[in-house]
């Protein structure tokens, strides 16, 4: 393997090289460029596959257990070079398949929740409200918790970050294609949870808010949404296009793993139909756990009990 790198360093240029200890040394925490290779070279592997096998996953096989991150250009509009830069690329998690226990389980002859006719749900200003199953999150906040209000904005979605059943902040609307979600500056541009304050945290909140890092890059593609695990823990996903109707899926999604985890078309073809479980959830969003699942097959029987998350809710136009 570092004979074939040796061989491939060789046919880069130096502003390549650089980018390329640039992507390494920071494990892709900063932004870096492509790395051009010369495409359909005499070699052992294609370079993504080399590097990525280098420097991120010695067990990978196949470039099409690839999957280009939102960021590279990818040698579009070249024929002759393609990018290698390991950081550039994710390993594909299979919805699907889920590993066990993230099975697809159906959560129709799961008993009621003992609070699941009206649910309590705080905000940091103070007001609690107690909201009628089927309401939607999203339907909670004032006008005023928008990050940007102004009704001609055109963003994609909204970011809410949730402390067990408590929202903390404001809602982060995002405008660009991909936006990342982390823990503590600097870890790029995007929505940083670190600087949310909140009055009263539990000893499992600081603890799963340690675990955060560089986190998630979440980005709009054709057909769906996608994430993209950025940091060193498991993040666990669950939205309606995710399994069948009406069951919950739970994915898990390793690091450096990333995952479509919204289809719009399906979406389409199912109706309005909401995510089963505790409290109340837009139908058009998707639920993402920081390194702790919930579901059947764990204690937490419902995301609420999950010291920190986040809710992505997706705008109905696209």
């Amino acid at each position: 393997l570092k004979l074939a790198a040796h061989s491939l360093f060789k046919k880069l240029k130096d502003e390549e090289l650089e980018v390329l200890v640039q992507a390494v040394e920071s494990r892709g925490a900063w932004e870096s460029g492509c790395v051009w290779a010369p495409r359909g070279a005499k070699q052992a592997a294609a370079p993504q596959l080399l590097l990525c096998r280098l420097y991120r996953w010695p067990d990978l096989r196949q470039p099409h257990e690839l999957k280009n991150l939102c960021c590279c250009a990818g040698g579009r509009g070249d024929t002759a070079t393609l990018c290698c830069n390991p950081h550039h690329f994710s390993r594909l998690a299979a919805p699907d398949t889920p590993p066990p226990p993230y099975s697809k389980s159906s959560w129709l002859d799961e008993p009621q929740h003992p609070n699941s006719q009206f649910v309590e749900f705080g905000y940091n200003s103070g007001d609690r409200r107690v909201v009628h199953p089927g309401t939607a999150i999203s339907a909670l906040p004032a006008d005023t918790s928008l990050s940007r209000s102004t009704t001609k904005d055109a963003y994609w979605c909204k970011l809410a970050y949730w402390e067990h059943r408590t929202r903390v902040g404001r809602l982060y609307a995002v405008h660009e294609p991909s936006v990342n979600v982390f823990g503590e500056l600097p870890r790029g541009n995007g929505f940083c949870l670190g600087q949310l304050p909140a009055a009263h945290r539990s000893r499992a909140v600081r603890r799963a808010r340690g675990k955060i890092g560089r986190g998630l890059q979440l980005s709009r593609e054709p057909g769906g949404v996608w994430v993209y695990n950025r940091g060193e823990h498991p993040v666990f996903v669950s939205s309606p296009t995710l399994g069948p109707p009406g069951a919950l899926a739970v994915l898990k999604v390793l690091p450096g793993y990333s995952a479509k985890v919204f289809d719009y078309e399906r979406m389409a073809g199912m109706g309005v139909r909401g995510l089963l479980g505790d409290g109340p959830c837009d139908p058009h969003s998707i639920r993402i756990s920081f390194a702790k699942g919930w579901g059947p097959c764990y204690s937490r029987q419902f995301i609420t009990s999950c010291p920190c998350w986040l809710e992505v809710l997706l705008s109905h136009s696209r």
